[in-house]
This record gives C-alpha cells, structure tokens and sequence, in this order.
C-alpha cells in the first residue's frame, strides 16, 4: 500500500545530497523521490500523470519512470537515499516515459479544443505538449460503457477514463466513503461505484474528490458541460464532426499544431472565465477554494468549486461546498426592501425603495428608543455573516442604539462548549488544529454525527482510523458512520453523558492514570474536584447511562493507554439542560489525563455554522465585546469607549432567549434580525412566533423571504458570501478572506453596508469603504485580533486566534500557559442534574435531531439547489427496526408526532441507525421543523435550548407511501472499502509488463518531433 499524501518522513531535519543529472543536490532523507525532483529538475519536469502530492504514489501511469543507481523505477513509489544518483533524462528512463504515456493515450481520445476540460490544468492535455507528442503508436480504442449521467452533479465518460486510479485513491484514502474501486482483473476495467452500479443510488455522497483530482474529462462536472468552452456547446453531431477532421489531419501534421490550436482557445477562455477564492458558507470546517464563473453562461454561472489550496480542507469537500451554489442565483432571492402594508382585509409586503425602508426604520427605531428606553430594542446577528458584520452589528447596539441586547445563534448551539471551556482552560476554542485531530492516538467523539455535520473534518478521523492505527471511540444515541467505523461505539441514555466522563476521571484517579505531574504543575482545584467525583464510580455510570460496567472498563483503559487524545464534541452534548456541565466535564477529563498543551491533544467543540466562531469572536454577545473582554470590565469597557467615542451601557444584555421573554414581559418592543431565520432555530417554535407577533417593530434582514419574514415590518435583501468580501472564523479559530465572486443580485446589498447604513440613519458617522477599514478598527481595539490584517490574509494565507500585533499566530494553544489569571487551567466541580424533560406513560418516546450530510438546517439554500433536492427531497422520522415491528410500521408510513409543544406529520424511515424508543429527526424541513415539538428549557448556565431533551408520542395512520429516501440518495448505496487502488493487481495482469522491461523495451513507442 502506497503511504498517503500527508505522510511524511519520520525526521524532516534529515538533509541528504543526491545526484540528479550530474548535479549534486540536497533532499529530505525518506521523502518521495517525486517531491525531491520536482524540486530541483528545471524544464523539462518529470512527466507524472497519476501522481497527486495530495494522493501519494498511486503508482498506475507508469510515466514518472527514471534511473536510480543504474535500475529503472517509479520517481513517486522511490524515496530519497542519500547519495543515491538519479537519471531523469536518459534515453532508457525517457523511453519508458513516452512507453507508459503511449498506453494512456490508447485509453483517451484527444480532442482538446472541444472538450471542456480544455482549460490549462489538463494533466494529459500538458503531458502530450511536455512529451512532444507528435503521433502516438497504439491507437485510440473505446470502451465497452456508455456515459454514467445518473449523478445530479457530475459525470463520467469511460472512453475518456486513463485508468489512473487518482479518483479512486481520493475516495478510498482521502475522503474515505470507501464508494469507487477499479476491478483490475476485468477485460476493459474501469472505475465501479459500489463494484458496479449507476452513480446514482450508489454510496456516493457527491463530495467531489474524484471530480477534483481527475487528471482529464472523464469525471466533469455537470455545469462545465458546453458552457466552459468556445465550441463545446455545438450540438454532439457537430462536435463529432469536428472531432473526426482533427483525427484524420493527426496522422499528417501530427499532434503539434493541433495541440497549439487548443491552447489558443484555452487561452480565449481565460477572457470570459473568473476564478475567485472564497470559503464555504455551510459548516464551520473552515473549506476555501476557488469559484469559477462564466463561460457560455455568463457572470453568474458557476462552471465549478475547486478545491486545492485550502489550509482546512486541501483537495476536500462535501457535497454542499462543492455542488451547493445554485441558490445564489434561485428566482427566490429577495431583490428589493419589503414594507409591510396593514389592511382590513388583511397583510400584505410590497416593494419599496431602499431610501423609503431605511427612512422608515430609522423613524420607528428612533421613536421607540425615544419612548421605552434603549433596552426596549434587540439585535441579533448573524453566524452565516462575516467577522467584520458582528462587529459592525455589535457597535450598533452598543455605540449607536446605547444596549447590550446583542447576541447570535451560538446561543442554539456552541454557548455550553464556549462556557465549559471557560471555566477551565480560558478560551473558547478549538486548542488546536484538524491536522492535530488527524495526528492524535485516540479520538472520542461525543455527541457529533461528524462525517454529516462536519464531513471534511470527519475525513481526517476515517483516514487516521482506517490507514495510520488512530483509535477511535464513539458515543452517541445514534449507530451514523463514525459509530460503524468506531472501536468502541456505546449509546449512552439521553442527558447523561456528564456522568461518564466524570466516571472517567475518577477512575484514571483512583487507579493511578491521572497525570499527576502535568496536574501539580498546571491545574487548579483539583482536590476540590476530586471530592465531587465522590458520586461518580464506574458501577453508578453504568446504571444511569445503561452501559454496560465491561465497555466503561474498556474505555478507561484505552484512555489511559494512549499517548494522545483529542474529544470532539456539538450539538448532542450542548443543546441539553446540563450542556455546558457535560462540556466541562470534557475539558475535565483532558486535563486528568494531561491532553492539552501538546500536538495530537485537546478540546474541539466542532462549530456547526461557518462563521458561528467569529459571531462570538466579534463581540456579538450580551456580556461580551470583541475578543471576549467582558463588558463588567471596566479597562475593556473604558477602551471601547474611547476608541468609538460614546457611552457605553455596563449591564448584560439579553441573549436570544431572554429576548422572546422580555417581548412576552413588555420589555422588549422592536428587534433587528440579520442572517437567521428564528422562527426554525429557536426552540418552541409556536412561543417564538407567538413573540414576534406582540413586537412593535421587527426588521429582519436576508437573502431570502424566511418563515421568520412573515413577522416583520421592514424586510431587507442582503448578499450571500458569494457576493461579498470579509472574513470567517473556522472551528480551528482560523481566520480567511473570502472574496466577490459575483455583483450583488437585483438591489440587494452586503450586509456590512447595509448595517452602516442603519447606524447612519440613527445618528453616527461611519465611513467604511470596505471590510478591511472594519477589521483594521477591530483589531486595534481587541488585543485577541491585534496582529490580523488584510494583508496576512490575502489569498490563501491564514491567521489562528489569538494573533500578536507581529502576526504571530496560535495554531496550538496553551503552548506555554493556560489562558486563565495565574495561567494554570481550573478543574471544575461536577454535579449530575437530571434531564428537564423525561419519558413517560404518555409521551414514552425520546426524539434525537440533528443535521442530514446533504442538507444544511432547515434546507433554506440547499433546497434551492435541485440536486441535492432530488436526491433527499422530504423529511422524515428514523424508527428503529424493533419499534417499527412492535407498532407494525413500514417504511413511507405516516406518522403523527406529538409532544407537550406541539405536532407534526411526515413518513417513517425505518433503520437501524436507531435502536429501541429513540427516534431521529433530521432538521432539512421548513414545513415539518422539530422546533415546533420542542420545548422552553435550556441549559442552566447559557440559555442553549434543549432541542434533544424531547420527549413524543406516536400515532400510526394508515396511509402508506413510497420511501421518502429516493433510489437516487446514498444511503441505499454499499461501499466497497478496500486499500486504495491495488495496482498491484494491475502489474499481475498477463498483458502488464513495465515499462523499460521486456521484449521491445528499448522501443520509443511514441513518434516525437
């Protein structure tokens, strides 16, 4: 098996000198020979058309074929030697070169000019102009297999296939979903999905790896398709055509001047095609690439997302930073400003202008603040928007309107993960990087469905699982992938994962696996802690979490084995009544076991939303400014006031649940809503709207007309990223621009500009002319940001919080110190309370929720992108096999659903991802949200809603349909894992021989100028 890409030498201090074409040159010991070449051979490189420095040596293509000490061999499956003496341009290593390329080119049909992948980056295409190709001696000779079209996003051609095995390498190796595989033995192999069905209905979840690192057009992506090129739109009779007179001139002209034709149109192309980074809008991994735009389909057309340079993602993606683009242009958007006009006969919104909104706003909010007070009025931004906008919104509650009412939607979910590690090691972050998530001995994931949720990031655990020994424990309600691929997989009962993990620690206590060296030199609190452990014995775990005494056992000894460990955790631990307890109680358990302050090691609340990180950084809390200085604080508060030149209000604010409150109480009287569509994210959906109705005054600013849009008064068109320049902040605490793909849609405006705007209605003088004027303010004021500008962050560079003023960055925290008073980390006393809401006699099922991998939330932009439409087109409810028997309930069934809140109707899964009474609701519904049978009750210390604290009853109907899962989706599929591309089985095929070996070897196979 090849080593991976991201594997490298054991001592990169190693410095060798090796003999390359007569020059003595230097390399990393043990490093691919492939790497060190590209280095230092000028032109003409090495040919390498299967090699990816983000796949490994796949080893299929055969073209990177050179001389090591006398003897023939792959430069991407050699590793460098010291002293050794390389040969890259002798007549035997070049003559196995164009040998191995002639084969490839029996598998793929040059026609360059009219292929859409003619775009400079066509492996193939540059490897026949490196060559000097001029004929090719084997001809052309197609495949038994017609085009597979069954994927809603792209395609494969098997006549255009070269059998590299890169797609299958990715899938197998990279993003680990185990779908593509190449059955060497075959008479005409090809690349299988699931060994042999259509793409679609296949394992395949469409992330796009294969598409990504196709050398050629065999996998394209459906939106390049006769839109890329000049004439690749023509109809396929003309193309055939066309096609068929470039062969028959090939054999007199040879393939110079037809390939200098293509590189003119690919030159053209560069005229009309636009490639702008930017980074995903959907979960908070942190994915950049770059957008391509135009061709035959205008500005607006998204040829495709490219991935390659990413710091968190690399080649990576899912399928919604890949292929979920196409709301930004859906006939949906919100164009102009909406009024509300109230009649007798009833509500209705019109159009206006952005004067007459703007006036009115202002008018209304002025009055209000006039007649009850600055505290009357409540903003809430947004975690879809960028850093430079919570900042801005920020400043306008508390510099412009005069209150801390601010806050944003980690109060939904990552408050209690925030909260947990405040009270323990001090920031309210990830401590460390994904790459020390990959590199860690031991993963233990709580309460995170992380290959749906955060799919890039998940990839990183499947790879460290699957190729480098990383062990990894799983514990959740809910048997999803990571569980499967799991160690040890246990489902703890719902709400008592504190008592566990507290478990956990006393028993690494009691048993002598406590680090009491790291403990004594950097912990606080810890006999204090340990007396509250009292309680927490193994046999008392096992009886409140109903797991078996054998498995906790079993866990405390991996624990306690490892040299490193990193605790991945969301919303299945945050959003319960104990969830900022059960946070601490991971950070407690890192502690006793001395995993902080080290690479592999820490704490990673996985945030859900892009930018929910940076909503926080950005001062968008009611007890927080930028970079988490409290408002009590009188230095902090003292800074700010100088810096924007006003008063500043001393007492909290109210956070989103107090909010809805203080509207019920008569407190609160007008709101200002940007980016977040309340009425489907809060809890108690019905309480929530039942709010909005009683405000005086509501502006809710979007890209589209949400459910919470029916409430208002003044509705306002915002921009999506796409069309708009900032910065987000990742889960790792990783800051990236992200730049104007496209103009904003209609007379729709960022929201940055449009918040100045408000802010200048209201009174103040601010004079941004762009985002960078914003982050500079910011970052002068926070010390947290105070080395980050928009210079260190051009293009692909990143910064990770906190930043110093000379731009150093933190990629690990607490490298030298805890980020607490003394510097040392607190241990944080733990007590067990209950879950709010339990089953019974009525309500005697517990529903889960959580995310579905193709659909974001409540599906506001990934319904209006038809392919993941088609593919999970309805929500619906996961009942367990044994429920499902016990009620004589089918898949497609209907249900009603009731809890004390509410009820809902929609159709049975039937799975065993599910186990006895629990159910699961996936949240991708705007019709049937699972708000509607939540709750009020939160988390005790954050006000975090306790989505998963629901306790339902089910009433079967009689009405039976098809499965709400179509044939298309990927859960129907069956993986083929296996250990990459097994080109072994290649070289055992009869017809194999390598190149430079063998009768005819010495042959130049291809005809050169």
């Amino acid at each position: 098996m090849p080593e991976p890409a991201d594997t490298l030498p054991a001592d990169l201090s190693t410095l060798c000198e090796i003999h390359v074409n007569g020059s003595t040159v230097r390399a990393v010991e043990g490093e691919r020979l492939i790497d060190a070449l590209n280095r230092v051979v000028g032109e003409p490189r090495v040919p390498q058309v299967c090699y990816h420095p983000r796949l490994g040596p796949i080893q299929t293509c055969d073209t990177c074929m050179v001389e090591t000490n006398g003897k023939l061999a792959r430069a991407c499956g050699a590793s460098v030697v010291a002293g050794m003496t390389v040969v890259t341009e002798s007549a035997r290593a070049q003559n196995a070169q164009k040998e191995a390329f002639d084969r490839i080119l029996r598998n793929h049909m040059l026609y360059c000019t009219v292929c859409d992948n003619n775009n400079g980056n066509c492996t193939v295409h540059n490897t026949t102009a490196l060559l000097d190709v001029e004929h090719q001696k084997y001809p052309y000779k197609p495949k038994p297999y017609e085009q597979d079209l069954s994927n809603p996003f792209y395609r494969y051609d098997p006549d255009q296939c070269i059998l590299c095995g890169r797609c299958v390498e990715a899938c197998q190796n990279v993003q680990v979903n185990e779908t593509l595989s190449i059955r060497w033995e075959d008479e005409h192999p090809r690349v299988l999905w699931d060994g042999g069905t259509e793409i679609g209905g296949s394992s395949c979840v469409s992330c796009g790896h294969c598409v990504t690192v196709c050398p050629c057009n065999a996998l394209m992506e459906k939106s390049m398709i006769g839109h890329a090129g000049y004439f690749t739109a023509l109809p396929k009779s003309a193309l055939d055509g066309m096609i068929d007179v470039v062969k028959a001139v090939e054999p007199e002209i040879g393939y110079g001047p037809i390939l200098q034709v293509s590189e003119t149109e690919a030159a053209m192309r560069e005229e009309r095609v636009k490639r702008t980074k930017t980074v995903c809008t959907y979960c908070g991994v942190g994915c950049s690439f770059d957008v391509w735009t135009g061709g035959k389909g205008g500005d607006r057309h998204i040829l495709k997302v490219e991935p390659g340079e990413g710091a968190a993602n690399n080649i990576s993606t899912c399928v919604k930073g890949k292929f979920g683009w196409d709301y930004v242009n859906s006939e949906d958007r919100l164009r102009k400003p909406l009024i509300r006009e109230r009649s007798a006969e009833g509500d209705r919104f019109r159009e206006a202008s952005w004067d007459e909104a703007l006036t009115l706003m202002a008018q209304r909010l002025t009055q209000i603040k006039a007649e009850h007070g600055p505290d009357a009025i409540g903003l809430i931004s947004s975690s879809k928007c960028t850093n430079e906008e919570s900042y801005l919104m920020q400043k306008l509650a508390r510099a412009v309107v005069g209150t801390n009412n601010i806050d944003n939607c980690s109060r939904y979910c990552q408050s209690p993960a925030t909260q947990g590690l405040f009270r323990t090691v001090g920031y309210g972050g990830d401590s460390g990087s994904i790459s020390d998530i990959a590199q860690s001995g031991l993963v233990m994931i709580v309460g995170s469905n992380t290959a749906e949720a955060h799919p890039v990031l998940a990839t990183r655990v499947k790879r460290a699982h699957k190729l480098h020994g990383q062990k990894l424990i799983v514990a959740d309600l809910r048997e999803h992938e990571m569980a499967r691929r799991a160690d040890i997989f246990f489902r703890p009962s719902p709400g008592t994962d504190i008592v566990w993990l507290s478990a956990l620690s006393r028993w690494m206590f009691d048993n002598g696996h406590a680090k009491t060296e790291f403990l004594s030199q950097w912990v606080n609190g810890v006999e204090e802690y340990r007396k509250s452990l009292e309680p927490f014995t193994m046999e008392y775990a096992a009886k409140i979490c109903k797991v078996p005494l054998e498995t906790l056992e079993k866990i405390a000894h991996e624990v306690a084995a490892t040299e490193s460990m990193c605790i991945l955790w969301a919303m299945g631990v945050t959003q319960h009544c104990g969830g900022s307890d059960t946070s601490t109680a991971i950070s407690n358990l890192l502690l006793v076991t001395g995993n902080y302050m080290r690479p592999g090691t820490g704490a990673y609340p996985l945030r859900g939303h892009n930018n929910v990180q940076g909503a926080s950084d950005f001062g968008s809390m009611p007890a927080y400014f930028p970079g988490y200085d409290k408002i009590a604080d009188d230095e902090a508060r003292e800074r700010y006031e100088q810096g924007w030149g006003v008063k500043i209000p001393t007492a909290k604010g109210l956070d989103n649940h107090e909010m809805v409150d203080a509207i019920y109480e008569g407190r609160l009287k007008a709101m200002y809503l940007i980016g977040e569509d309340m009425l489907n994210a809060d809890a108690n959906a019905n309480y929530v709207g039942g709010g909005f109705e009683r405000l005086e005054f509501f502006v809710v600013q979007d890209i589209f007309f949400s459910e919470t849009c029916r409430y208002a008064d003044i509705v306002l068109p915002a921009s999506p990223s796409l069309e708009k320049e900032g910065t987000f902040t990742s889960t790792e605490r990783r800051f990236q621009r992200l730049y104007e793909v496209m103009e904003p849609l209609g007379e729709s405006r960022p929201d940055w500009r449009i918040i100045q705007e408000v802010a200048n209605r209201l009174g103040a003088k601010w004079n941004y002319s762009h985002p960078a004027d914003v982050m500079h303010e910011s970052a002068g004021l926070a010390p947290m940001f105070a080395g980050v500008t928009y210079d260190r962050l051009a293009g692909y560079k990143t910064l990770q919080w906190p930043v110093a003023v000379d731009g150093t960055d933190s990629p690990l925290l607490y490298t030298k110190e805890f980020h607490m008073q003394d510097g040392r980390a607190k241990l944080y006393p733990m007590e067990w309370i209950a879950p709010c809401e339990t089953e019974g006699d009525e309500y005697d099922l517990h529903l889960n929720n959580g995310r579905l991998l193709e659909h974001f939330h409540e599906g506001n932009m990934t319904y209006r992108v038809p392919g993941i439409h088609a593919e999970t087109p309805e929500c619906f409810v996961e009942v367990s096999p044994e429920l499902a028997k016990e009620q004589s309930l089918v898949t497609g069934q209907w249900v009603d659903l009731g809890s004390r809140y509410g009820q809902l109707r929609m159709q049975v899964l039937v799975t065993d991802r599910v186990s006895g009474k629990q159910l699961y609701l996936p949240l991708n519904s705007k019709e049937h949200p699972v708000n509607l049978l939540t709750g009020s009750y939160t988390d005790r210390a954050t006000h975090t809603p306790a989505y998963k604290e629901t306790p339902v009853k089910m009433t079967v109907l009689p009405l039976k349909g098809k499965s709400p899962l179509p044939r298309l989706n990927f859960r129907n599929g069956t993986p083929t894992p296996q250990r990459g591309v097994e080109v072994e089985r290649k070289w055992k095929r009869s017809d194999y021989t390598m190149p430079g070996e063998g009768a005819g070897s010495g042959l130049v196979q291809i005809q050169t100028k």
